[in-house]
């Protein structure tokens, strides 16, 4: 009677899975972070792995779009989404600077000609 190493094949599967995602994320890392459009192709040729694939993994899938959609809207941005300012925190930095204007020309620091 054969010993049963089916156990081992499982667990082959699983790191090859494992090591598959890791490369897929990876990918769309690099590619975020250059600022190079993110799309199923492009992820699956950094990668190594194919696009059906990526199709099939929801979470990969909707990383892709939202990168996608991002880089999409501006082509030519450098910056990497997750370092892309929102328009919230530009409000917040404008009214900031309103702010500190209004209190240095208010205080006689500033002659008001010069803002």
């Amino acid at each position: 009677m054969r010993a049963d190493n089916s156990q081992h094949i499982v667990d082959a599967a699983r790191r090859r899975s494992e090591y598959t995602r890791a490369k897929a994320i990876q990918a769309l890392r690099s590619l975020d972070a250059a600022g190079e459009p993110v799309t199923f192709e492009t992820v699956a040729k950094h990668a190594g792995v194919s696009r059906s694939w990526l199709y099939a993994q929801p979470d990969l899938r909707a990383e892709i779009e939202r990168l996608r959609a991002i880089h999409g809207r501006n082509p030519a941005s450098p910056i990497p989404a997750r370092q892309r300012t929102s328009d919230l925190s530009l409000l917040r930095r404008l009214e900031a600077a309103n702010a500190r204007i209004r209190r240095l020309t208010g205080a006689g620091v500033l002659p008001l000609d010069a803002c």
